[in-house]
């Protein structure tokens, strides 16, 4: 995936005068080995930060090295100035951690307080209104903050993604789907730069692709993919010049920013003027890294980003669908999953999952759109979806939205889609969240988020959490256990 940046992380040591400087950079080698040996490569900074001379020279060493994440790691007590305006001049994701103390037999000299220095640095990050990332429990031995830092480097991915991104949308919501329309103002405020289009720019630029030397190229891909499912292949050269058509717009509109992720007008004039549906197209870009949601929806592409950031995988964006029926949750899912009927329910949407997170793919036309556009004919201009179940296994289901106020708002549950059947159309599983039902109707329903979610294949919440908390969101929606009551939940039976 060419479109996710790669994090280079950077430790530097912080020491406070009154304590040995040597507790610090010892303390640092042995962090830094531990981190090597497990997870991969880190730049040692060599400058251990005492004062704001120290600090300058640290941050010298940093820029010469690349570095784009940063460790500030407490060795002892730290120096509260130096430290943080260490972090507060460093351009990128920052980490505060702290070292545990290492034998009973050595509290006199080789003892370093940063248990007391990490409350310190929180209240003067705070002071300066400086962002950083702080673990649960921030204080460890050397194999424990290495464990630490390697959870900070799918967050730091996300965040320096956000910061060189832009959001490139065609078209208006369509109507009766207000929910997708979100305040664009917290694009803004977490750096994220967006391009608004009209879907006549869009045509006229699919027209100018028509017979692009590249057509015969990426119909081929498409054969290759679909396989068996290629069951309407004469669309294909339609979808190639249309995909060719988003990854030119994508390359000549990214203007000073690294990254793109498409929100784009997919119905109901897209039929009828472009002559298929962009459903396959935009879960081909999607595998590639460059998600592309559906019905313009703006913060359902910026968390698929995140997703694709954190997981370094494949996502899709799905409806909150529908319910399970009461008989196939009798004959299918009861006494073989430990989930009740409310916990599951079904998440779909008309083919824009790649064909890798599909137990099987077929092309097919788009049942809903053919009702009004094509009824009783053969499919033609509703052609173009990917559908199939997907893929059974562990799932987060996500979101980062604006609501109607302006305010960044978040939710995420951890989950899995089930090994059952669907027996339904799209792209669509039976999803099962534990307490669903509770999580349905006291955040989802109760803090007004839209039909649509983001999915990354695997349990991420996490590290997800931790971004949104990082990115300012002041109260994070979570699935809670049934003994913990939400806000608005009723207490009496």
């Amino acid at each position: 995936m060419n479109n996710i940046p790669e994090v280079k992380l950077g430790i530097v040591a912080v020491s406070r005068d009154c304590f040995p400087m040597e507790l610090s950079t010892n303390r640092r080698k042995a962090v830094v080995e531990a981190y090597k040996k497990s997870n991969g490569d880190i730049y040692e900074c060599l400058t251990a930060v005492e004062n704001e001379k120290h600090m300058e020279k640290a941050l010298s060493d940093l820029k010469k090295a690349d570095v784009n994440a940063l460790v500030v790691y407490l060795g002892n007590f730290g120096p509260e100035t130096a430290e943080t305006l260490l972090a507060k001049k460093f351009d990128g994701p920052v980490m505060f951690i702290a070292a545990s103390e290492e034998t009973g037999d050595n509290l006199i000299n080789g003892r370093g307080d940063a248990y007391c220095g990490m409350l310190n640095a929180s209240y003067n990050l705070a002071l300066r209104n400086i962002k950083a990332y702080i673990p649960e429990y921030p204080v460890g031995t050397a194999t424990e903050v290495a464990n630490m830092i390697s959870e900070f480097v799918p967050v730091a991915t996300a965040l320096l993604g956000l910061q060189n991104l832009k959001v490139i949308s065609f078209g208006p919501r369509p109507q009766d789907f207000l929910a997708c329309n979100a305040p664009i103002k917290q694009l803004y405020n977490l750096g994220v730069e967006i391009e608004e289009n009209s879907e006549l720019d869009l045509y006229a630029s699919f027209n100018e692709h028509a017979n692009d030397s590249r057509i015969p190229e990426v119909i081929a891909s498409m054969e290759k993919e679909l396989g068996e499912g290629n069951k309407m292949p004469g669309i294909l050269p339609k979808l190639a010049q249309y995909e060719i058509t988003l990854l030119d717009w994508m390359e000549e509109h990214k203007g000073s920013r690294e990254y793109v992720v498409f929100a784009n007008k997919c119905w109901p004039s897209f039929q009828t003027q472009f002559g298929f549906v962009p459903c396959y197209v935009n879960s081909r870009l999607t595998a590639m890294g460059i998600p592309v949601s559906c019905e313009v929806d703006i913060y359902g592409a910026l968390s698929e980003y995140i997703g694709t950031c954190i997981s370094k995988d494949v996502v899709t964006l799905l409806d909150i669908n529908n319910s399970v029926p009461a008989d196939m949750y009798e004959s299918e899912i009861k006494g073989k999953f430990d989930y009740t009927l409310k916990d599951t329910f079904m998440a779909f949407h008309c083919g824009n999952t790649a064909a890798c997170k599909l137990t099987s793919c077929t092309m097919k036309n788009q049942m809903i759109m053919a009702r009004a556009l094509e009824p009783n004919v053969e499919p033609n201009i509703t052609r173009g979806t990917l559908e199939g179940d997907i893929v059974p296994g562990d799932i987060t289901f996500f979101r980062l939205q604006s609501n109607a106020e302006a305010q960044l708002t978040a939710y995420v549950a951890q989950g899995e889609v089930l090994p059952v059947a669907t027996r339904s159309f799209g792209a669509i599983g039976i999803f099962a969240i534990p307490e669903m039902g509770r999580f349905y109707r006291h955040i989802l329903i109760e803090k007004r988020y839209p039909h649509h979610g983001a999915v990354a294949f695997g349990h991420y919440g996490k590290a997800i959490f931790n971004l949104f908390r990082y990115l300012g969101v002041n109260e994070v929606g979570f699935n809670q256990p049934k003994d913990i009551l939400y806000k608005t939940e009723n207490p009496f039976e």
